[in-house]
């Protein structure tokens, strides 16, 4: 009971952000099967936000019910045909259908236009990615990694130390610098000890001595010490072309970065503990949108792209377990057996609540007062 009530503390104080985040990314995954599915000509029952009683609720022209419902932790699109809200193929639903009805069901249409439809949820979530990315280096520019400071952060050991944007750091403790990540390397293992810093200012150089500032992070191995200058780099304008590459790079640097950790934890080598449910999920979203919203932006692309990544999963239930089923379809030339399907959602229902029972032990680990 008390995990209960600080759970939903912890949700209510970092409500906003953690509602945007999440309603972005689950409404942008459902509205690429919506879309889809009406492009192949499929009716759509239901798009809904959230899961649970419906809060408000409106139909649209074509008949497709639009609500909001009181749990805003997922979302589901309902097709013509399907037997409950997790698309599972229902022959009693079908034999209700009259034939104009049963035109418009999901199961009616070809193997491939069924694939299209499921993949477009996942597809949406790394286009909204690809956009966000593209939007935020459009605006901010791109990280220069040479060793110009772009900027000093205010009360940092770097201001006290008279270092100003523009200036150009050349040595740490005599070792030559060339790129700004050398700066944090050499900087990061020196907390607490007295460095030499030699910079180059409009052509003429300095050497100053700083300690850098020991303080502790946050990393994936857990808290680290780290020794912190408080330079920042500097951002170049970027044009259109250049931002669209960028957009796709970052994209694709997620979506590998997630693919080597999903990979290392089937085979044992990541531990579980990294997961985290919808009360990690709020306590970053409030932390980030404390940053600004460029940042909150950002996680709702990284945010999006993980979402996609999961729901590609071969686990029935998912949409790559219904791409999984409509690609042995496509090779045998009929689909699956009714019963086989079930069973395969019962497997994939009782893997994804495990998942769901991991991730809220990891919260309530991480937060031994709850």
């Amino acid at each position: 009971m008390e995990f209960i009530k600080s759970a939903i503390s912890t949700i209510a104080a970092n409500g906003p952000p953690f509602l945007f985040v999440l309603i972005l990314v689950v409404f942008f995954h459902e509205l690429g099967h919506f879309l889809v599915a009406r492009l192949c000509g499929v009716g759509v029952k239901t798009f809904s936000i959230g899961l649970g009683p419906e809060l408000v609720g409106w139909y649209d022209r074509f008949g497709t019910r639009w609500r909001i419902s009181a749990i805003p932790l997922g979302g589901y699109v309902k097709f013509v045909g399907d037997d409950n809200i997790a698309s599972t193929p229902g022959a009693d639903e079908l034999a209700t259908l009259v034939p104009s009805e049963r035109e418009l069901a999901f199961q009616s249409k070809s193997v491939g236009r069924r694939a299209a439809i499921v993949a477009a949820g996942p597809f949406a979530n790394f286009l909204l990615a690809i956009v966000i990315f593209t939007g935020l280096v459009a605006y901010t520019g791109r990280l220069d990694n040479s060793p110009t400071v772009g900027a000093v952060v205010a009360g940092s050991v770097a201001e006290a130390a008279d270092l100003r944007a523009g200036d150009v750091i050349v040595a740490v403790e005599g070792e030559k610098i060339e790129t700004f990540l050398d700066i944090q390397r050499m900087v990061s293992v020196r907390g607490g000890q007295q460095t030499a810093l030699t910079y180059e200012r409009t052509g003429v150089r300095r050497t100053v001595s700083l300690v850098p500032r020991l303080q502790t992070v946050e990393t994936r191995e857990g808290p680290q010490s780290r020794g912190l200058l408080g330079v920042q780099r500097n951002m170049i304008p970027v044009g259109p072309i250049e931002a669209v590459e960028a957009g796709f790079s970052q994209t694709w640097m997620v979506i590998s970065t997630s693919g080597v950790y999903l990979g290392r934890l089937l085979t044992g080598n990541e531990s579980l503990e990294q997961l985290g449910g919808p009360i990690r999920v709020a306590e970053i979203s409030g932390k980030v949108a404390g940053f600004g919203f460029a940042a909150l932006i950002n996680l709702v692309a990284v945010l999006s792209v993980s979402i996609g990544l999961f729901n590609l999963l071969p686990v029935p239930l998912l949409d790559g377990g219904h791409l999984v089923f409509y690609a042995v379809e496509a090779a045998r030339g009929r689909p699956i057996s009714e019963r086989a399907q079930d069973i395969g959602f019962r497997i994939g229902l009782a893997l994804v609540l495990a998942l769901m029972v991991v991730t809220t032990w990891n919260d309530i680990v991480r937060h031994p007062s709850m």
